[in-house]
C-alpha cells in the first residue's frame, strides 16, 4: 500500500511541471501577416509590461517580464493580432 501511495505521489509531482510548461496554441499565419517584432514590443510595453524576455515560440509571441503590479508574467500574443492567448502571472 505504501508503495502504491509512493507511486501516485512521484507521478502527480512529475506530470504537474510538464503540464505547466505547455505551450500555447497560436493560429498559424504567414509570417508576412504577422505584426513586427519591434511593433508588438513596443504594443506591449505600452500596455503596462516590462519585457525581460521576447521570443518567438512556435506560431506566438512569448514574452518574459512584469506587469503594470510588478508581478512576474509570462505570456503568449498571437503573432498577428497581437491578442493575448495564454498568460502565467505571479500570485
Amino acid at each position: 500500500m505504501k508503495h502504491l501511495a509512493l507511486a501516485a505521489l512521484i507521478g502527480a509531482a512529475v506530470s504537474f511541471p510538464v503540464a505547466a510548461l505547455a505551450k500555447a496554441d497560436c493560429k498559424a499565419y504567414p509570417k508576412a501577416e504577422w505584426m513586427k517584432e519591434a511593433d508588438a514590443k513596443a504594443k506591449i510595453e505600452a500596455q503596462g509590461y516590462t519585457i525581460n524576455k521576447f521570443k518567438v515560440d512556435g506560431n506566438c509571441y512569448e514574452i518574459y517580464g512584469k506587469n503594470k503590479e510588478g508581478k512576474k508574467v509570462e505570456i503568449y500574443f498571437d503573432a498577428k493580432t497581437l491578442d493575448p492567448v495564454k498568460s502565467e502571472v505571479e500570485k
